[in-house]
């Protein structure tokens, strides 16, 4: 019996939490098969050993519950600021047996603050004719932030360093900082993390996320210096002469900032209780970087002999750096953040190099993903060589954009480094840019010295994603379903980091429609709670006032019409809630989420046609490239999901007359709805189906159209089998040809799995189609990653939209689905109608470990073997084919049990099954 695993539910870090409650969730591993969480207790205090009950601030007491997530931590009157707290948790079983859990930790930053850093004029001096106004603010001196914000005053790349003396060495060293656009911290040479592009990508007028480190180990006694390099991302977008897409065509961004700014706050806290801070100020020492362009779009600029070798370490002459300058700084209010860091990953070694003419380096990482690539040269003094990226090249072997209207990408995006010739091998690696790659082309650079042309030592690539946790994997007997099974894999992973982005090369973008449409598939590739929760606050900064949610969040660039005003974009606002509580059990968003929802639902209630539909945006976006259709259908759909889930969520906050409001709401829509698309004459086919609105005056038969209703629940349960069969009908007239957009992909692939339509077959025809659309087709071209569009010379191919086939994977061909929020009573249904006799798959649940072996190779009386294992405080059900189908269940080393019929339940623990189906 033991706690595995602990944690707060919408934090990955916790070195500045920044709330005065948070909820909860532990894991545990219990041997028994029946054994059960009867109880628990959680505290939290300032001692880590729980001795002195007066450094206790909450304690739960023993609490009757089988609870494990969302458990709220609400002390009285809150978290002290800047403060180590401690917390545990302890557990009883039925037999009074009990555990407690490894000491957690967190550190606080300022709770209950403005969550604004003040003027430096109010921070030096307390000026007599501002005392009343200012009052309040510099009384509470424990509650408030103190540092500046600080700079040069300019828009370019910077290093700022501040050196300072200790004479014992600290018991906890924390730093709280943040730099705009994106920064990297240093301690006596030393990265104070392995982030990078810190902080996060937000709305700046709205928002400002800072970051916090623990350096303790970084410190010593004597000198030590914290550096920070900062440059521009999207808070001051610098496009110098390169590409950058939110100036493209019609120069709609607007920077929220035209000076880069940094802000620290260095925390020492010593052994015998004394805690000392250092602030940024203007006794910082600040110098341009030998980066002279940090274009977020994967262009930099950087002369190694204007680089400043060792500026971040002890011992260094800064005498001719100047002091930091007060700056005003950003809008937007400090934030923790919240979100797993962006981090490093894999590292690519390529594959193969070519000199494809005379200066041009081409080097091939066998895969497409998002990457800083870091470079080995060597050469004389101001040698330069260029360094550019692509994801396909052409016949000539060089860089290709497909694409004309975005021939830009082959000229207008690259990186210029500049060599201080010293005689050693130079290292360059971008500092504020990524991009999204598979090729490295390097101009004006030999391997072996010829003409005089700078020495490329290696070149390797590092991929660049969230660092939230990778939680499994899925793998068949199909080579070709596997490999598809990666290219989705590294799509979404190379589209992860701050928040989900549409790609990491193009566009960069926040649009939403991935983040409601992909959560139940990135859910199986990382652990996504703290990134979707952080997404929910981008969409209230986003939010406009009359109540729409925009296409996009953070809103990078300003687009207009349906490209600004969608429902199938703009619904992430209510669909995620009800995605984080389903797969990962937590209602802390609700409260702070609710009002936004009911907001956008009057908006969207002024735009109903025809008694209730909604049919003004995208409709089915990506059909045929970029076309949009079924705008009733999908629309509408989504929108009584919309109200279902308000009314979910006022349920959940107490709140009974919006519950009963958006409930009659969302029955009006239903009605309207059949009223509208079901056709249940029976004059054009011998059942009820749903038609679209696509051609006035035509009735048509589509699976998406089937598809949208029979997976938000508007068939009436009469014409349910009706529908299914309209749905399989047009699958069959199709020829098994994907006949979807970006939108209605998901749910095609949704209904065929559905255990009344059951059509394995029909997903694997579609995905193995010789012609597009087709995912083999690419995959037998090389590809390795998901293009935008179903094209073979597409623009953009690291789009993951189209990735919604990977949910399928796990969902069917592994056959885990949850059943109850968090995977708390979840199923699995052994694909034995599928064509594969073998899949291994593992999910790192929130309760613990699942994992699923289906084998049947060898076999040829129809049975399959199955190993499960149950995670703690789960239960399995398992699905079999019929009610006459046959299960022997060894557990252990116990003796099998034989059952039959059409669902058995497995309690927790690792089985061996064996199957007659």
């Amino acid at each position: 019996m033991e706690v595995i695993a602990c944690g707060i539910h919408g934090f990955a870090e916790t070195i500045g939490i920044d709330v005065d409650e948070f909820r909860v969730f532990w894991k545990l591993a219990f041997t028994e098969e029946e054994a059960r969480q009867t109880h628990y207790r959680l505290r939290v205090s300032t001692d880590p050993n729980f001795k002195a009950e007066q450094q206790t601030c909450f304690d739960s007491g023993r609490i009757a519950s089988n609870q494990q997530r969302n458990v709220l931590c609400q002390p009285n009157g809150g978290f002290k600021s800047t403060t180590s707290y401690y917390w545990t948790v302890q557990v009883w079983d039925q037999h009074e047996n009990t555990a407690v859990s490894p000491v957690n930790q967190f550190y606080t930053s300022y709770t209950r603050c403005s969550r604004l850093l003040p003027p430096y004029s109010m921070n030096q001096t307390y000026m007599p004719h501002t005392s009343l106004i200012f009052r309040t603010w510099f009384e509470d001196e424990a509650n408030r932030w103190k540092a500046v914000w600080v700079g040069n005053g300019s828009d370019k790349p910077f290093y700022l360093r501040r050196s300072f003396q200790l004479d014992h060495k600290p018991n906890r060293v924390v730093i709280f900082a943040s730099g705009l656009g994106h920064f990297n911290l240093t301690v006596n040479g030393h990265a104070a993390s392995p982030h990078v592009l810190d902080p996060g990508w937000v709305n700046y007028h709205r928002t400002v996320q800072f970051v916090g480190y623990d350096v303790t180990d970084l410190l010593r006694i004597g000198e030590n210096v914290i550096g920070a390099h900062v440059g521009n991302g999207f808070y001051a977008g610098d496009q110098g002469d390169r590409f950058f897409w939110p100036m493209y065509e019609d120069n709609t961004y607007v920077r929220y900032g035209n000076e880069l700014c940094f802000f620290a706050e260095v925390h020492i806290h010593s052994e015998d209780g004394s805690h000392e801070s250092i602030i940024s100020d203007t006794r910082w020492k600040i110098r341009k970087s030998a980066t002279t362009l940090a274009n977020i779009y994967a262009s930099e600029d950087h002369d190694r002999r204007a680089y400043p070798v060792g500026w971040d370490s002890p011992n260094f002459d800064d005498g001719d750096w100047d002091p930091a300058k007060p700056l005003t700084g950003p809008r937007g209010k400090l934030k923790y953040q919240s979100q797993p860091p962006v981090v490093l990953h894999d590292t690519f070694e390529p594959v193969s190099v070519k000199v494809v003419k005379p200066g041009t380096l081409m080097y091939d990482l066998g895969q497409n993903s998002s990457i800083m690539v870091r470079v080995e040269a060597s050469g004389t003094e101001g040698a330069e060589y260029r360094v550019k990226y692509s994801e396909t090249i052409g016949d000539d072997g060089l860089v290709l954009m497909p694409d004309p209207l975005f021939k830009e990408f082959e000229t207008h995006v690259y990186s210029k480094v500049t060599l201080c010739g010293r005689g050693e091998s130079e290292v360059w690696t971008p500092d504020f840019s990524f991009t999204s790659a598979r090729y490295i082309q390097i101009e004006g650079a030999s391997l072996g010295g010829e003409d005089g042309l700078p020495i490329i030592r290696s070149v390797t690539a590092r991929h660049i994603s969230s660092a939230a946790e990778k939680l499994g994997f899925v793998k068949t007997d199909k080579d070709d379903v596997n490999a598809l099974i990666n290219a989705c894999y590294w799509t979404f992973s190379s589209n992860i980091f701050s928040y989900h982005t549409d790609c990491p090369q193009i566009e960069k973008f926040g649009w939403l429609e991935v983040t409601s449409l992909l959560f139940p598939a990135t859910q199986y590739v990382r652990n996504m709670e703290a990134v979707y929760t952080k997404i929910l606050d981008d969409i209230i900064d986003t939010q406009e006032p009359s109540g729409l949610v925009p296409t996009m969040a953070p809103l990078m660039r300003y687009m207009c019409g349906p490209m600004h005003d969608t429902i199938t974009w703009g619904c992430a606002v209510c669909l995620i809630p009800e995605l984080i509580k389903r797969y990962y059990g937590s209602t802390g968003v609700f409260a702070k989420i609710y009002k936004p929802c009911v907001e956008y639902m009057e908006y969207m209630k002024l735009k109903e046609r025809d008694g209730g539909l909604i049919e003004h945006g995208l409709g089915d976006w990506g059909r045929d490239i970029a076309f949009g259709n079924h705008q009733a259908n999908i629309e509408t759909a989504v929108y009584y999901k919309c109200l279902r889930n308000v009314a979910l969520m006022a349920k959940e906050l107490g709140n009974t007359y919006d519950e009963a409001r958006f409930t009659s709401w969302a029955d009006r829509i239903y009605q309207i709805y059949n009223k509208a698309l079901l056709i249940t004459d029976k004059s054009t086919y011998p059942y009820a189906f749903y038609t679209s609105r696509d051609n006035p005056g035509k009735q048509d038969r589509t699976m998406v159209a089937q598809a949208m209703a029979l997976q938000f629940g508007l068939v009436p349960p009469e014409y349910r089998k009706d529908v299914i069969t309209a749905f399989v009908a047009d699958a069959e007239d199709s020829g098994h040809v994907m006949r979807a957009g970006e939108i209605g992909l998901k749910y095609l692939w949704n209904t065929l799995a559905d255990p009344d339509v059951d059509r394995p077959d029909i997903v694997l025809n579609m995905a193995r189609r010789e012609e597009h659309p087709s995912y083999m087709r690419l995959l037998r071209r090389g590809e390795t990653t998901l293009p935008e569009f179903w094209q073979d010379a597409c623009r953009s191919k690291c789009h993951d939209m189209l990735g919604t086939i990977y949910e399928w994977f796990y969902s069917y061909a592994l056959g885990v689905e949850p059943l109850t929020d968090a995977y708390q009573i979840w199923s699995l249904r052994p694909c034995f109608k599928a064509e594969f006799d073998f899949v291994e798959g593992k999910i790192e649940s929130p309760y613990g470990l699942i994992s699923v072996k289906f084998d049947r190779r060898k076999r040829s009386d129809g049975k399959a073997t199955v190993d499960v294992h149950v995670p703690t405080g789960t239960v399995c059900e398992l699905k079999l084919p019929r009610v006459e189908s046959v299960v022997s269940i060894k557990r252990g080393d116990a003796e099998a049990r034989i059952r039959d019929g059409k669902t058995i339940q497995l309690l927790q623990g690792s089985y061996h099954l064996e199957i007659s189906p």
